[in-house]
Parts: structure tokens; sequence; C-alpha cells
């Protein structure tokens, strides 16, 4: 059994402290301080923005969150730990809030990219800012809303709504510098028991979390999954570990 790292070891006990926070503290005010908020919702909060990478799950206990932590803290000890065994601690957490930061950064990027179309043309339609807000707020409309307006608010009513919680843009970070590291290393999915070498594994997993994005047609993960959180992540963490492999004089150190 793989030894637990230091790093990892305080993250996942972040995580699980956030995790019954949650579900204990001020019914659901604790979510909604900490749970990352679409940027033009006034639920939104800058600290969100790092908060969130250690939440799970939302106000009320149930198989789906559990799954979430349980799954999440998995592989955070079983690829965490042997990246902060070769990169060390400061290295690690880098790459793991990194890739934590582009997570958000992706997802909220094309959640814009879904929501500014309808909203510029709700502002050309005569609506004011404060009327839209308000609407997607309180799921109630103006009486004088027409029948395009309504559609356009909900389309965006979604976006304009959603949260986004959990370690998983940062897992994908580390796992991705896990598969550059191992690259023979062989990995397979829990329900598909087939060994796959890392270096078609990852990338596979990333492909299928980009297309899941853009159709929003899930594969493995719940459907209101941030596929996109998982790519910025990933990519974030390749970036990383390519630069500092480009970048050493001795090219067989990652560190």
């Amino acid at each position: 059994m793989i030894r637990i790292s230091e790093t990892v070891k305080h993250l996942m006990i972040i995580n699980v402290m956030m995790f019954i926070g949650t579900l204990f503290i001020s019914n659901g005010i604790f979510y909604e301080w900490f749970a990352m908020y679409f940027p033009a919702n006034p639920a939104f909060k800058p600290w969100q923005i790092l908060t969130h990478m250690f939440m799970h799950g939302g106000a009320y206990l149930n198989n789906l969150s559990i799954m979430h932590i349980l799954f999440n803290m998995f592989a955070l000890w079983m690829f965490g730990t042997p990246v902060e065994q070769v990169l060390g601690s400061r290295r690690f957490l880098f790459i793991y809030l990194s890739a934590g930061l582009g997570a958000v950064a992706m997802q909220v990027g094309f959640y814009y990219f879904q929501y500014l179309p309808n909203y510029n043309s709700l502002i050309a339609s005569g609506l004011t800012s404060d009327q839209i807000t308000q609407m997607l707020s309180t799921n109630k409309v103006l009486d004088t809303i027409s029948q395009a307006q309504l559609v356009e608010l909900q389309n965006i009513f979604p976006v304009f709504n959603a949260s986004m919680v959990g370690a998983s843009g940062c897992i994908m970070g580390v796992l991705a510098a896990f598969g550059m590291m191992n690259p023979n290393a062989e990995l397979m999915l829990i329900f598909l028991p087939i060994p796959i070498k890392a270096k078609y594994f990852i990338p596979g997993i990333i492909i299928l979390d980009l297309i899941s994005g853009i159709t929003g047609q899930s594969f493995f993960s719940p459907s209101n999954t941030a596929f996109m959180a998982h790519v910025g992540g990933a990519l974030t963490g390749f970036f990383i570990m390519w630069y500092w492999k480009k970048n050493q004089f001795n090219k067989n150190r990652w560190y």
C-alpha cells in the first residue's frame, strides 16, 4: 500500500473538514459562501475562486456527494502521493492549486461563451442589466417579456445559477503530471478493468471530458459535472510539467 505523503494528507484533511462543514453549518449557508458561483451572479464572491476546490457535495448528504468526495480523495492519494514524492511538497502544491485555478478559468470562460450572446441580445432588446439579474435570480419573469426574450433567459438561466465544487480540476492536473512522469504506467477505469498505459489513458479521459463539455452528453460522470474544469485542470498540469522539464539542466530529473 502506498504511504500517503504529507501535503496530500493535509489536503485530504481540509477537503473532509470542508465537506463536514457543508453538511452541518448554517443550513446551506456554508455552501453558498464557499462554492464557486458564476461571476455575474450576486452570490459570487472572489474567495470562491480558491475555496471551491475544497468543497464537495451540497447542503444535504446523498449518495452522489459521498461518491464525489470518496472518488476524489482516492484519486488524490493514488496519484498525488507519487507525484509529491518526486516533485517535493512545494512544487506539488503549486501544480495542485494552479490546476484548480486553470480549471475554474476554463469552466467560467466556457460559461461566458454561452452566456454573453444571449445576454447582449437581451440588452439590445431593451432590458436592463438589473432586470435580467433579477429575473435570473428569482426565476420570475416580467409580464412584458416577449417569447424571444423568454427563450434567451431560459438559455442562460442554468449558467447564471451554476455552482462549482470539488477538487476534480486540481486532481486532473496532478493526473496529467503523473502521466508525464510515468507514461508507461498501466491505469484502468473501475468499471472497465482493462489496463491502459497512462500516455493513452489520460489523453483519452481529457478528450472524453472535452466532448462531454461541448455536447452536454456524459460518458461516465453525472450530467452536472463541470467537464471543462477537468480539461482546464489537466492542461494546466501538463503545461507546468512540460515547462519544468524543458527548462531543467538535468533532463533526467523532475525537480
